[in-house]
């Protein structure tokens, strides 16, 4: 078992923190799982009190140290699991174990500079998912082994087109961490995180279509009502 998990570790993440997440799996026993790539989630956690089993998955298409990251984020939650318990699932005692388990890994052995400079910074007050830190992410994301320039929302001209799962959206406005954009299929609008992947040709004509002019009337009518519990939110990361 731990010949098979120091195997997937040491093909995953970062060589110099693979002996600390072997101690973390023999401490704290549970079931691992290298998962296809989830879009809705990065890693997750899992209690069968059938027969008090604990599960931590981790998708397989983050770079190494994403993967790290969300490891030890999976395994903060089989510590602090309790059964039956009603403690929130990224509450304060799930925070303040995630950065005890953190702390020893943060050093230049393991993160490059940039990543770590803005991982100590995120590890202050962690979020339910480093998808939620906007600087997090753009750093993270420099080491991915995709060759292609990757787009996020928050680099989209308001008014242009992109495309995000296949369909095709127009940013309209921008409300906090994210933007409000129009469906150009079914007409809906929808509040999207800003952080979200999309695929953006930035040499497009800016030039608008004449249809343009409408849905910024029909933007400024409804603007009379800010609260985003009028628009669609479409979640894409927990």
């Amino acid at each position: 078992m731990e010949n098979g998990l120091r195997e997937i570790l040491s093909r995953r993440m970062p060589e110099r923190g693979v002996d600390y997440c072997l101690d973390l799996a023999k401490q704290y026993p549970f079931h691992f799982t290298v998962t296809q790539k989830r879009l809705s989630k990065l890693g997750d956690y899992r209690y069968s009190p059938r027969d008090q089993s604990h599960t931590v998955t981790v998708n397989g298409d983050l770079n190494p140290y994403q993967f790290l990251i969300t490891y030890v984020h999976e395994v903060a939650h089989r510590v602090v699991h309790k059964p039956r318990s009603r403690q929130l699932p990224h509450g304060d005692e799930w925070k303040g174990k995630f950065r005890e388990l953190m702390l020893p890994l943060l050093n230049t052995d393991i993160f490059p500079d940039d990543v770590l400079r803005i991982l100590a910074k995120h590890m202050k007050n962690p979020k339910a998912s480093t998808s939620a830190d906007h600087k997090l992410v753009k750093v993270l994301a420099q080491y991915d082994e995709s060759a292609a320039p990757a787009f996020t929302l928050d680099q989209v001209p308001m008014e242009a087109e992109f495309l995000l799962r296949k369909r095709k959206f127009k940013k309209l406005e921008i409300k906090r961490t994210r933007a409000l954009c129009l469906d150009m299929k079914n007409g809906k609008r929808y509040l999207i995180p800003q952080i979200a992947q999309v695929e953006f040709n930035p040499i497009e004509k800016k030039q608008a279509p004449k249809d343009t002019q409408k849905a910024v009337l029909v933007k400024k009518k409804s603007s009379k009502k800010v609260n985003s519990a009028a628009h669609n939110q479409m979640n894409l990361f927990e």
